[in-house]
């Protein structure tokens, strides 16, 4: 059966009418234990699980109640696709099988096995949470323990938290905030304080304490497979009868993010040298993106305050160099990288700063390397 959240006979603008007040807003811990609106809650509750139990993805992950196990898929899929998601946490679990494990690797090595995943500081975080955890003794069992692991933020917790503890916490993602928002009809920016408090407040009203695991994974797979952002499946959504943005024509519209920081490009030129079957690299300094990466001799950045080589090295290796690749695009959130790559082989080894070592070029593969570094090597 659809929920019904609304009186019927109402139009769609009235029967959501009250979600967009900012009376509403204002009253809406008050709203939510009303008894009517919690029967309206279970109702939607019901309605997801049961679609769920038909259409819910199969992952490796959900069939366990490990906290690491979970974790480790919660970290490894912010900001990455399940299906790229996927391959990595087979990898990590194969060469980790216990926090144990992964709290005893390097850096390098963690580092090494993402790479690929971009946003490397999720790594270097897991890592760092790892030893955490082998330090406590046990995997946190609260929401408070599970938010003190480096990296991991309220929607982590509650779903590491939900999923393997059972805690009655209800997470918010751009999934849920893009089925909320539409089918309540809730136009105020998820990206602003009041926004991030309203959708929290809902997604708990409609969370039911005895299966929160359930519910969670079940709001997240409705968003990713049903209410998707473009071409949404509303002909055969089974809450399409309550869905004000359905109604009201508003499907494109919500929800609602106030305009972000604009896009800036910065450009890079980097020299693979070779000398003698070596090569120089260096590792990514903190504060900047990469941090903790490898790279070959940097030549150009418009974005560094200070770069390693002098100027006048930088432009005489330029000069002998050839241009192998240029103003190649590499894409990073609120920034377009272009890079140009230039190649030289010299019988005299040049003089770098003590940043950079050399390495045989055999061994290039052993350390972990940008995405960006990675395509333009295959130049070579």
């Amino acid at each position: 059966m659809s929920p019904q959240p609304h009186k019927q006979g109402k139009s769609a603008k009235k029967r959501c009418e009250k979600f967009c007040r900012p009376a509403f807003f204002c009253n809406f811990a008050k709203h939510i234990r009303n008894a009517k609106t919690q029967t309206y809650a279970l109702m939607f509750a019901t309605t997801l699980l049961n679609w769920f139990a038909h259409n819910g993805r199969d992952l490796p992950w959900r069939h366990t109640t490990d906290p690491y196990a979970i974790w480790l898929s919660e970290i490894i899929l912010q900001q990455t696709r399940i299906q790229q998601g996927h391959d990595y946490w087979l990898r990590f679990m194969q060469r980790w099988p216990r926090v144990e494990d992964l709290a005893a690797a390097t850096e390098d090595e963690v580092l090494r096995l993402w790479q690929g995943l971009g946003y490397y500081s999720r790594a270097r975080n897991l890592h760092t949470a790892a030893q955490q955890i082998v330090e406590l003794g046990h995997f946190p069992d609260t929401l408070e323990g599970i938010r003190q692991l480096k990296g991991v933020g309220d929607y982590t917790a509650a779903a590491i938290g939900s999923i393997a503890f059972g805690l009655p916490c209800a997470v918010v993602d751009g999934n849920v905030y893009r089925v909320l928002s539409r089918h309540y009809g809730i136009d105020i920016p998820i990206n602003t304080t009041q926004g991030k408090k309203i959708f929290t407040l809902l997604a708990q009203s409609l969370l039911p304490t005895d299966q929160p695991a359930a519910f969670n994974q079940a709001m997240m797979d409705f968003g990713a497979i049903q209410c998707t952002p473009q071409s949404p499946r509303c002909v055969l959504c089974p809450l399409q009868e309550s869905c004000d943005a359905l109604h009201t024509g508003r499907i494109d519209q919500l929800p609602v993010k106030q305009k972000t920081l604009k896009v800036q490009t910065r450009r890079l030129a980097y020299l693979y040298l070779r000398h003698q079957g070596q090569t120089a690299i260096r590792r990514r300094p903190a504060g900047d993106i990469w941090q903790g990466l490898w790279e070959p001799v940097l030549l150009a950045d418009t974005m560094a305050t200070q770069l390693p080589l002098p100027e006048k090295t930088a432009a005489q290796l330029r000069s002998e160099a050839i241009l192998l690749r240029q103003e190649v695009k590499h894409v990073l959130t609120h920034r377009i990288l272009l890079a140009d790559f230039y190649f030289l082989s010299t019988a005299q080894r040049p003089q770098l700063p003590a940043e950079y070592i050399w390495i045989p070029e055999e061994q290039l593969g052993q350390y972990a390397l940008p995405r960006l570094i990675e395509n333009l090597l295959a130049a070579l």
